[in-house]
């Protein structure tokens, strides 16, 4: 038997190109069907392409949003200047003598009338006691003319005397009454010496100044005491004369002084001195002071503002908010969550308070944003930032 050895099979190329083929096949068919499906899927739904497009809800601080309150504007002008007691005397001897007492001090409180110093009194005395025998012997001799009269009166009307004898004893009368009023005349002048010797405070007030003491000698005219009277003080500013046509009298005044920087004080314009200072060319202005409680005290140095002008109650917008829309003044308020451009008019302007009134567009109660900032505009959505957890510790403690 022969054998024969059967040849090997030959290898098939065909097969091993198909196996590569069925891969890139099945990529083709996937890549065919996701893009058919993309070519027929629906289209997104409105509101989903809105919510994707909504633009940003902006977050405003507190500082940059302010709430309009409705009160009155005024219009000040500062000024600055001393305070003057509007009643003070210097109280000053009326006859020359020695001092014997005086009575009070500086800083005592006296009243009108009072006496407050006593001058040594022996010589206006001796000239009393002189004028008043002056007067006893005028007295006298007037009391003997009128005898003679008397006597000469009966004898002319029995011829025993002539007119002329008659009229000379009238003349003596007369004579003697005038001598009579001559003496007392002098005995009131000495009565007023004596009194003068005791000097009374001539109004109610505070001692401020003593110019003599016990035992110095007074002459006429020389000052014993400054008295001065603190329930009424005036305050003398100077206003540069440029202002003055915007000061008239009874405006309101506020001011303090040093010393009292809590208290605020507060006057009315009573004068208005005509011509200006050489040096300054500033005019001085005088403003009455109600001092009942003698807080103050003359002298003390104020500064202040006088009201120049005022408004009605109305709202205010602070300067901050407004904005320039096609020539009209306007300002951006909240509405619930939106921004709204509202016009507004105004009226008087303080650019040192940096309000303005309103006079129409605007109620009390409203949020006007008061920051400039470049991206809010009308119809954006805002949100006020919440308050920070101090500041809010801080307002409850305060409540």
């Amino acid at each position: 038997m022969k054998l024969e050895t059967l040849p090997s099979a030959p290898v098939q190329p065909a097969a091993s190109k198909k196996r590569w083929r069925v891969p890139v096949i099945a990529l083709l068919v996937a890549g065919v069907a996701a893009g058919c499906y993309a070519a027929t899927r629906p289209a997104a739904k409105p509101a989903e392409t809105k919510e994707a497009k909504q633009a940003p809800v902006l977050e405003l601080a507190g500082a940059e949003v302010a709430t309009i309150e409705a009160r009155e504007l005024s219009m000040s002008l500062p000024l600055s200047g001393s305070l003057v007691p509007l009643n003070q005397a210097m109280v000053k001897s009326k006859t020359s003598g020695v001092v014997r007492e005086t009575l009070v001090q500086e800083g005592v409180g006296v009243a009108a009338g009072q006496v407050i110093a006593r001058l040594d009194s022996a010589d206006q005395r001796a000239r009393l006691a002189q004028s008043q025998a002056a007067v006893d012997e005028a007295s006298a001799r007037l009391s003997m003319a009128r005898k003679n009269n008397a006597n000469s009166e009966s004898l002319r009307k029995q011829n025993y005397i002539s007119q002329n004898a008659y009229d000379t004893s009238q003349n003596g009368v007369e004579l003697a009454q005038a001598s009579l009023n001559a003496a007392q005349a002098q005995r009131a002048i000495a009565r007023i010496a004596v009194a003068d010797t005791v000097i009374h405070a001539p109004l109610s007030g505070v001692v401020s100044k003593r110019h003599l003491q016990a035992g110095e000698k007074a002459s006429p005219d020389m000052p014993v005491f400054t008295i001065v009277n603190l329930r009424q003080l005036t305050l003398e500013a100077q206003v540069p004369a440029s202002e003055i046509p915007r000061v008239k009298v009874g405006q309101e005044v506020q001011f303090h002084v040093d010393g009292y920087q809590q208290r605020n004080f507060a006057g009315r314009v009573a004068r208005i001195n005509p011509t200006t200072d050489g040096g300054s060319r500033a005019m001085l202005v005088y403003i009455s002071v109600d001092n009942s409680d003698a807080a103050l005290r003359g002298g003390m140095f104020a500064k202040g503002t006088i009201t120049t002008d005022k408004s009605r109650t109305m709202p205010l917008v602070p300067l901050g908010a407004l904005r320039k829309d096609k020539g009209r003044d306007v300002v951006y308020t909240i509405e619930g969550d939106k921004v709204v451009s509202q016009p507004v008019t105004l009226g008087m302007r303080n650019d040192d308070a940096g309000l303005a009134e309103v006079t129409a567009g605007l109620a009390k109660g409203a949020r006007v944003i008061v920051a400039k900032l470049d991206g809010v505009k009308p119809g954006d959505t805002v949100k006020l930032a919440p308050a920070a957890p101090v500041a809010a510790a801080v307002l409850a403690a305060k409540g």
